[in-house]
């Protein structure tokens, strides 16, 4: 697991520190369980902006020709308005912005809501990660085989050529 001070851009975590109670009634509301990686996460710092802001693609996104940017990750509670069961959460960019029900939408990108990233929880055992581009129909493109390698991956966004 990574280190958080060097996951997030900032010392301000987006809700407390994530406890028992508050996991078991959030992964109640969401019908789903999370990755033990990304509650241990929570556990230290729970949710906020990333430093490393990018993530490698395999393809070609609306957002770049091999990379989409990440920005904020989503914290594990309801009070923040971009917690998983916020304001902003994951209902909302089902069924307010038509993305597709395959998981858990984590983080955000930059582009404000026209692409997202999820935990996708459609195949059996852990959830893979992955980039739902609105722009081009909600396109699914697989960024990591788990949360713990989707952490491992995310870089600076000036590692990418921005001429895209």
């Amino acid at each position: 697991m990574l280190d958080p001070t060097i996951i997030f851009d900032t010392s301000d975590p987006l809700e407390s520190p994530l406890t028992d109670e508050v996991l078991r009634e959030v992964e109640a509301q969401l019908g789903r369980k999370l990755p033990a990686a990304y509650v241990d996460l929570a556990r230290q710092h729970n949710g906020g902006l990333l430093a490393r802001n990018a993530h490698p693609s395999p393809s070609r996104t609306s957002w770049s020709a091999n990379y989409v940017a990440v920005y904020t990750l989503a914290a594990i509670g309801r009070t923040a308005p971009f917690s998983l069961c916020g304001e902003l959460g994951n209902a909302f960019w089902i069924t307010e912005w038509g993305y597709p029900d395959i998981g858990i939408y984590i983080a955000d990108c930059p582009s404000a809501g026209h692409d997202m990233i999820a935990l996708d929880y459609r195949s059996p055992g852990a959830p893979t990660v992955v980039h739902v581009d609105q722009e081009w129909n909600y396109q699914i493109t697989v960024l990591a085989p788990d949360f713990e390698t989707f952490l491992d991956g995310l870089v600076d966004e000036t590692n990418f050529d921005g001429d895209d």
